[in-house]
């Protein structure tokens, strides 16, 4: 019997749907359209304000389900802040220099972490554990980072979150998911440790690395807090951090309104519009990046926790 008549024969021996399967289908579809748009519609509000006349947005009330006229003078004053350019440079480099040094952490300490042979395994777990639920606190850790010298330098933001206990878990916990005859066949043929991760190992492991290297990117691009507390220098400042200045603080100095490539502004309120229109136009530019590497990486997202927590 060929593939398509057993598909055949399958389908022939299932149950019409009755009324209370089509009545939960259609209750499904509806709850997941109306999620969809919970979850889009806010992203859709940003990039249509960002194209909106500034004028029209600041007197706009309620929904935003189009954008108000059209105008790229949000993004011409975004990309003539110099500013917003460095805190972009300043970003690009630290997450990725951030996110390298992660995985190179996170694979050796995972990979060790794996063996079955190790001395004292299940202690050094425990003591890694532990870092999850208790901390020294704030100020104690600040002390400690400007005594080692991570303060005010580029270090300071790739150093201190070098290592993420829970990513460093999963990455195991996938290691030793995987069948130990492998290991066993690449030391018969003469393979050392270093082989066996780089040629055995991580090629099948892609899908927890991919999920953790988007765990990291993520977190890297959008860290700003650290920054806050260990950079003083503003040309060192992320993204991140000055978006944080224009969208809680609201600081007129963070963006070059007054002045900016040719857009005229002519009163305190035109001000105000811009500044507005600004921090829609900063959103748009400092997310939009990030999302773009979801698509690529989104296949191995199921796959990869699943397998990084099946097994303890």
């Amino acid at each position: 019997m060929s593939q398509l008549q057993q598909v055949r024969f399958k389908k022939s021996k299932l149950k019409p749907a009755t009324f209370g399967d089509r009545v939960f289908d259609v209750t499904n579809i509806i709850l997941l359209i109306a999620l969809t748009i919970a979850c889009l519609y806010p992203l859709l509000h940003i990039l249509f304000a960002s194209v909106s006349d500034p004028v029209q947005l600041v007197a706009h009330k309620g929904a935003l389900i189009k954008p108000l006229g059209f105008t790229l003078d949000g993004y011409k004053l975004v990309f003539k802040d110099s500013s917003l350019l460095i805190g972009y440079r300043n970003t690009i480099v630290y997450v990725g220099l951030g996110t390298l040094v992660n995985m190179v952490m996170t694979i050796m300490g995972a990979y060790v972490l794996s063996r079955r042979d190790l001395y004292f395994k299940n202690f050094i777990m425990i003591l890694i554990t532990i870092t999850m639920f208790f901390g020294g606190g704030l100020i104690p850790w600040f002390l400690m980072m400007k005594d080692i010298g991570l303060y005010n330098n580029l270090w300071s933001m790739i150093l201190p979150t070098a290592l993420s206990t829970w990513n460093i878990i999963i990455m195991r916990t996938s290691f030793q998911a995987l069948p130990l005859e492998l290991e066993e066949a690449a030391t018969i043929d003469g393979a050392s440790q270093a082989n066996i991760l780089i040629r055995v190992i991580l090629p099948l492991s892609k899908a927890t690395l991919a999920v953790i290297f988007l765990y990291y990117l993520v977190g890297n691009w959008n860290s700003w807090f650290n920054a806050m507390v260990l950079l003083k220098d503003r040309s060192l400042f992320p993204l991140q951090l000055l978006m944080k200045e224009i969208l809680v603080a609201n600081d007129a100095t963070a963006t070059t309104i007054g002045s900016a490539g040719g857009v005229v502004i002519d009163s305190a309120e035109s001000s105000t519009a811009f500044r507005e229109l600004v921090k829609y136009c900063a959103i748009v530019v400092s997310t939009l990046p990030i999302l773009m590497v979801y698509p690529f990486l989104q296949k191995y997202f199921v796959k990869g926790v699943y397998v990084g927590s099946i097994k303890g």
